[in-house]
C-alpha cells in the first residue's frame, strides 16, 4: 500500500533520522519526502486553501492510522489518502537519502463536478498522460490516483501527479517546456498543455507546490 500525506506546516523535522524511524516502526519499508525549501524557493506555488509545504510518501504493510499517528505529531492537520501508484516516466535512482537533483512539481488534482469519476480517470491517465510528458521537460512522471481519504480534510483531492524537472526550469520556460530555446515550440507546447488539462479540469482548483525530493529505504 501506498499512502501519502500533505502537510502544511515547516518540513525540515520530517528529513531526521527520528522520523524515519517513527515511520519504520508503523511496518513501513520505504519513505518520501517532498519539502517546499530553499532550494526550490523561486518556483511558482499556489493552491486554494491552507498552502501545503511538504508531502510524505509511505510504502507500507502495515496499517495507515498507525501511520497517521506519526504524522499528524508534526502536522495535526495533515491531509492523507492511500493511493495506486503509476509510473509512466519512472525517475532515476539516487542514492539513499540523497537530494535528487530535480525540481519536483506536486499537483494536487480536483475532479470536476460535471465529469463522472471514471471518465475523469481515463481522461487523465489515458490520454492526458502522454500529452503531459510530450509538452514538458520532464524525466519523472509519477500518478498516484486516489483509493480512498483517510482524514477528514483533503476529501477533494481526487489525484495527485509528481512532475521532475530538471533545476533549470526554475527560471527557464524552455527548460521546463522542453522547448529547446525555439519560442514557437514552446507557445505551441504551452496551448497543448493548457487545453489538455482543461479537458478533465486541471486548469483551476489545484495545489500547485514545488519541492526538494528525497527518498530513504527503512
Amino acid at each position: 500500500m501506498k499512502v501519502i500525506a500533505a502537510l502544511h506546516g515547516p518540513g525540515s523535522a520530517l528529513l531526521d533520522p527520528a522520523f524515519r524511524a517513527e515511520v519504520a516502526a508503523t511496518g513501513a519499508s520505504r519513505l518520501q519526502v517532498n519539502v517546499d525549501d530553499d532550494a526550490v524557493a523561486g518556483a511558482m506555488r499556489f493552491g486554494p486553501d491552507a498552502p501545503i509545504t511538504a508531502m510524505v510518501s509511505v510504502w507500507t504493510d502495515g496499517t495507515p492510522r498507525t501511520l497517521l499517528d506519526v504524522v499528524r505529531r508534526h502536522d495535526p492537520a495533515a491531509h492523507a489518502w492511500s493511493v495506486a501508484e503509476r509510473e509512466p516516466l519512472v525517475p532515476p535512482g539516487v542514492p539513499d537519502g540523497e537530494r535528487a537533483d530535480a525540481l519536483a512539481n506536486l499537483a494536487f488534482l480536483r475532479r470536476p463536478e460535471t465529469m463522472p469519476h471514471p471518465v475523469w480517470l481515463a481522461d487523465w491517465l489515458e490520454r492526458h498522460t502522454q500529452v503531459a510528458i510530450a509538452t514538458q521537460g520532464t524525466f519523472g512522471y509519477v500518478q498516484n490516483p486516489v483509493l480512498e481519504h483517510l482524514t477528514p480534510g483533503g476529501g477533494d483531492v481526487a489525484g495527485i501527479v509528481e512532475e521532475l524537472f530538471p533545476m533549470a526550469a526554475l527560471t527557464d520556460r524552455h527548460a521546463f517546456y522542453g522547448s529547446g530555446g525555439d519560442e514557437e515550440e514552446l507557445q505551441r507546447r504551452f496551448t497543448t498543455l493548457m487545453d489538455s488539462c482543461a479537458r478533465f479540469g486541471a486548469a483551476d482548483g489545484l495545489d500547485l507546490v514545488p519541492t526538494s525530493r528525497y527518498v530513504f529505504a527503512l
